[in-house]
């Protein structure tokens, strides 16, 4: 999906004990820097698949929310368990 398809997807909340990350390796760089969303979205991606939350991008927003002790996320969730192709 293009950044503008995923504009279009309104976001919600999400738990963050309900996201299943995609990532091996968090960047410190990127965690740490006050910019670290200017470029990008401000809400993390979250593809919903066979009923599960996979974190697709934003795992350094998800990390932050969980050092502030935040128990949900505002993401932006592709549900392909209704999505039509």
């Amino acid at each position: 999906m293009t950044q503008r398809d995923w504009a279009k997807i309104p976001p919600r909340q999400v738990r963050l004990d309900q996201l299943i990350t995609t990532k091996a390796v968090l960047d410190l760089h990127s965690l740490l820097a006050r910019d670290s969303t200017f470029y990008g979205d401000l809400f993390p991606h979250v593809v919903q698949w066979r009923g599960e939350l996979y974190l697709e991008d934003g795992l350094h927003r998800a990390l932050r929310a969980a050092l502030h002790q935040r128990l949900v996320l505002h993401a932006r969730v592709l549900d392909l368990d209704v999505a039509e192709f």
